[in-house]
């Protein structure tokens, strides 16, 4: 009877050691099928909720991406606040980040994503826990959890946890945080289908213009070597406002267009972009459109100080531009550009979190981005470009002045 008993309850605890491994694997297991995953991946579609805890208040995104074998992207990310829509794509064409509202298209020479990694994109994600050998597992609840190295273009993500779902391992939710543990960007996906069946129209460029497709895209390839001259020195001349009509390589108009970070006046946006002071205006805001409402960075690298400030009209629009100086000199101009025909550019794209900025140059880079219908230029031939996007990303809070 003793031995009965006995038996039976080493069965009983046979079973219940089954029963509670069933459904959950270990870490080893998991990686092997992530690897086969994201190696047989033919598509998704995904939305979700980013956060940024990068500003002084957080600031949310909606994001949707979708992605279709073997290299066609489409990440769109929308403020709803700001009303402003932000589109990457990836198509045969090459690699576009398209601003619709301001019928802005910008074209580069990239990799893309496969050298920028994106915290809402899958490969990016999976292919950080499969290169961690460090990587930390848990379980919790319908989720495996992996804690990885971040590796992103912001050196300042130290880290992230990626919640996937135990029945598929589509992504839930992604923290990054800094190298203090406090988290900084936050995507939480509220749908995710693999093998989703995307039209081609989906990545097309024009397509994804809507109603401002009838202004055809032209062509503006900057000559990186026209950006040499001190930006402190392009911004000393601002007092001269070049003729827009005239293409030759005058003083006044090199310097002007080397404060704003374009380049050789071989188009007409380019010629467009002079750069010259309000005349007349004795109220400093009225030369701005009602909606323009001048923002400023909350971050100063260190030694580094606001030299002035002075309203301008660049490219035909109202603006400010602000000039800054110590250990680095910069200037950085905002202005709300009019609605015309679409533009294409070729630099470096990089991710600033919020939206995609173009970074050209060689002595002296320039910065350019768009958000909330207002387009900056942070130009520098001093200040390096980690410091660069630090200041882009800190340009959150209204101007007082």
């Amino acid at each position: 009877m003793r031995r009965r008993i006995g038996f039976m309850l080493v069965l009983l605890l046979c079973a219940m050691a089954v029963l509670a491994g069933c459904g959950t694997k270990d870490s080893e297991s998991v990686v092997k099928d992530l690897d086969k995953v994201v190696t047989s991946l033919g598509s998704y579609h995904g939305k979700g909720i980013m956060t940024l805890h990068t500003g002084q208040q957080p600031v949310e995104y909606q994001v949707d991406v979708s992605y279709q074998k073997p290299q066609y992207y489409r990440i769109e990310l929308t403020n709803a606040k700001k009303d402003i829509t932000q589109i990457v794509l990836r198509n045969d064409e090459g690699v576009f980040v398209l601003t619709p509202r301001l019928n802005k298209v910008f074209r580069f020479q990239s990799d893309w994503p496969a050298n920028q990694g994106q915290v809402y994109l899958y490969q990016t994600l999976i292919q950080s826990i499969l290169l961690d050998n460090s990587r930390q597992f848990a379980v919790d609840k319908d989720s495996y959890v992996f804690d990885v190295m971040a590796n992103y273009q912001n050196g300042s993500l130290a880290r992230q946890k990626i919640w996937l779902n135990k029945s598929d391992y589509s992504p839930k939710q992604v923290k990054v945080s800094d190298a203090n543990a406090a988290v900084m960007v936050e995507v939480n996906f509220d749908s995710f289908e693999f093998d989703s069946k995307l039209d081609k129209s989906v990545f097309d460029t024009q397509k994804n213009m809507g109603s401002n497709t009838s202004n055809q895209p032209t062509m503006a390839t900057p000559d990186n070597n026209s950006n040499s001259s001190s930006s402190n020195n392009a911004a000393d001349d601002e007092t001269t406002t070049p003729d827009s009509n005239n293409s030759s390589t005058s003083n006044n108009s090199t310097n002007s267009e080397d404060t704003s970070g374009s380049t050789n006046s071989t188009t007409n946006e380019d010629s467009e972009n002079s750069l010259g002071p309000v005349d007349g205006q004795k109220d400093p805001h009225a030369a701005k459109p009602a909606a323009f409402t001048p923002m400023e960075p909350s971050y100063l690298p260190a030694g580094v100080s606001e030299k002035d400030q002075q309203d301008i009209v660049f490219g035909g629009n109202p603006g400010i531009m602000i000039r800054y100086t110590g250990d680095y000199d910069y200037t950085l101009i905002e202005t709300q550009p009019r609605d015309v025909a679409a533009s294409q550019m070729k630099g470096t794209m990089v991710d600033l979190g919020f939206t995609y900025g173009s970074i050209s140059g060689d002595e002296q880079k320039t910065l350019t981005w768009t958000d909330g219908g207002i387009e900056y230029r942070l130009t520098s031939g001093t200040l390096p470009e980690s410091e660069m996007m630090k200041v882009a990303q800190s340009v959150q809070g209204e101007m007082t002045k």
